[in-house]
Parts: C-alpha cells; structure tokens; sequence
C-alpha cells in the first residue's frame, strides 16, 4: 500500500479551476529538502465522490508511490519534509477556485466537506489540523470556533507547523 507525501486539492465541481492548476508545468518546479533537489511528478486529476481532486507528488519521497516507478526513495527528515511542505504551499497559492487542500502523509480524508463536518469537527474547532486550507465559504460553514488566519485572498488556514519525526521520515 502507498503513502504519499503530497499536496492535494479539493475543487468542488470547479473543474475549470482544476484543470487550469494540472495544466502547471512541474519542470520549473524543483524543490528543495535539504541537499536534495526533488522534481514533481505531473498533477492528478480524479473524480472523488461528488468533487474533483488534483494531487501533486514530489518525486521520490513517498512510500510504495507507482508513480515513482524504479525510482530509489529519498530517505528525508521531519525536516526536509516540512521545507517540501512549505514550497508545496507556495504553489497552492497560486491556485483559485478550490474548497479545501492540505499537504501531508495521504491528507485526502481531512478534504471532504462533510467528513469535516462529521467526523472532523473537534479538531476542526481545536485548530490541530494544522495546514488545512478552506474557502471563505466553506470556512463560514464549518463555523470553527477558533480563528483561521488569512491564507490569501478567500482562503483561510491553520498555518503549516511542519511534520514531525515518525516511522515515515530518516530520524524517526
């Protein structure tokens, strides 16, 4: 089974939206961990559920990834993975017109509106899901009881604080 370190993107029915995003060119976007220089692989679109989700991938990083074919996997610390993270934000900020998206081991779950609404909602209200990026909409919807901060114009956040170290990173 694999486990992704990935940027993922839920965009409504918006497929404009998410078709302008995975039309990104990944070439240009080389990111930085450490003394590594990690490429993405091209974005993913796919129907799930009742939304349209893109995902985006650094190479090599993630577990059992058939993306990354033969690839070798890139042994990363908590901390390389969090400089991935923040540069993966850097590129969600240049997307519109999604609901909601975070960066992280297999963050897909914690994307559904209702699976927030239901079985998301402590945390959601506590602020721990930390990186989770929602529309001013759906923000107002979910009504949390604790600020999010401003991600960009019509999205707010729980700021990124990075990954911590796990069985999923070299200094586990």
């Amino acid at each position: 089974m694999a486990i992704c370190f990935e940027l993922v993107v839920n965009f409504g029915d918006d497929a404009e939206a998410a078709q302008a995003a995975a039309r990104i060119d990944p070439k240009p976007w080389v990111l930085r961990a450490g003394a590594h220089r990690i490429p993405l692989h091209r974005p993913m679109l796919a129907k799930v559920g009742s939304y349209i989700e893109l995902s985006i991938l650094p190479m090599a990083v993630s577990w059992h990834c058939g993306l990354d074919g033969s690839l070798p996997r890139l042994q990363l610390t908590a901390a390389e993975l969090t400089e991935l993270g923040h540069q993966l934000y850097e590129l969600l900020a240049q997307f519109h017109g999604y609901v909601a998206a975070k960066v992280g081991w297999d963050p897909e779950s914690l994307l559904d509106p209702a699976e927030l609404r239901c079985e998301w909602s402590d945390e959601l209200n506590d602020g721990s899901i930390h990186g989770l990026v929602l529309c001013e909409k759906l923000h107002a919807e979910l009504a949390p009881s604790i600020d999010y901060e401003a991600f960009q114009p019509g999205y707010r956040w729980i700021p990124y604080r990075g990954e911590e170290p796990s069985n999923l990173t070299a200094d586990q």
